[in-house]
């Protein structure tokens, strides 16, 4: 089975009505392109679940309140598209930002409550961008199962609301994070460091699992934030954005440890922002594999 690059959403709702019409289920990975093995481990694990796999390719420009950043982000898609040709993917949705948004385009999707605080303290705008645009793509390919990696956890609490508020009929399914041999979490954005950069990025994951541990020892909370913090600029961090205990369902500042939680940090080495997460909470260090 060969891969179908699709542009439009006619095309791609006419391939989908053909798939519903048989009966067999649908699977959505949503990126912005640029894959690596976290990307993928989504899609196999779509094509497990289900019958029919779409994974979507689009820059959306609304989600970006850097300009600059926009403009870096990488676009690759013929290399995308040679990935996912030998694993059996049906089509690649590849819209551009005409047939996306359209002449005219005024609608937005605002999500309050998950999207506050953390990444939506430092990315005005960021949240509302992901989420009209998971919004569109969601109704776009009327897939049955969505499939998001936990990396990004904020965004998949938003799209988890979002779907739920709105009644899409669609169910999501959050993956764990893809990580290096060190640990580093998987990102687009990685490529952009340096060799020195690349050396101490590592130390963002181990200090999360580090503090989970302790967290999950019974130590004080806000007493091993704050060492955290003061942890990640001693390894070599520019700037420490946050690193907060957030309740894993609401992402509500978790004073004490009496419910399973999230411990989430954001970063910068250089002009690179790197992002990642751990649970915290019963069995939270067990079932994220933690770092050896």
């Amino acid at each position: 089975m060969s891969l179908a690059i699709v542009r439009t959403v006619r095309d791609l709702r006419n391939r989908v009505d053909v798939w519903r019409r048989a009966g067999r289920t649908i699977g959505v990975v949503p990126t912005m392109g640029a894959l690596h093995a976290g990307h993928i481990s989504l899609v196999e694990t779509a094509l497990a679940r289900t019958d029919h796999v779409i994974v979507t390719l689009f820059v959306n420009p609304k989600q970006f309140n850097n300009p600059a950043d926009l403009a870096a982000y990488p676009r690759t898609e013929a290399d995308d598209a040679a990935k996912l040709s030998p694993l059996g993917v049906d089509v690649l949705f590849a819209p551009d930002g005409e047939e996306m948004y359209g002449t005219g385009f005024s609608t937005s999707v605002s999500v309050s409550g998950v999207s506050e605080g953390l990444c939506g303290a430092h990315r005005p705008g960021h949240f509302d961008g992901v989420a009209t645009v998971v919004t569109k793509l969601l109704l776009q390919s009327g897939a049955d199962f969505a499939f998001f990696g936990e990396k990004d956890f904020q965004q998949l609490q938003v799209v988890r609301r979002l779907v739920s508020d709105l009644n899409i009929p669609v169910e999501i399914i959050g993956c764990p994070t893809v990580r290096e041999e060190d640990g580093l979490a998987l990102s687009s954005r990685n490529v952009r460091l340096s060799a020195e950069e690349r050396g101490i990025a590592p130390r963002l994951a181990k200090i999360l699992f580090t503090a989970a541990e302790r967290l999950e020892a019974g130590g004080p909370v806000e007493a091993i934030l704050e060492a955290s913090r003061r942890a990640l600029s001693d390894a070599g961090f520019d700037t420490v954005e946050y690193l907060e205990l957030r309740d894993s369902e609401t992402l509500r500042p978790v004073e004490r440890l009496d419910r399973p939680a999230r411990l989430l940090a954001a970063a910068w080495l250089g002009a690179t922002r790197l992002i990642d997460n751990v649970p915290v909470g019963a069995q939270g260090i067990l079932q994220s594999g933690g770092i050896t």
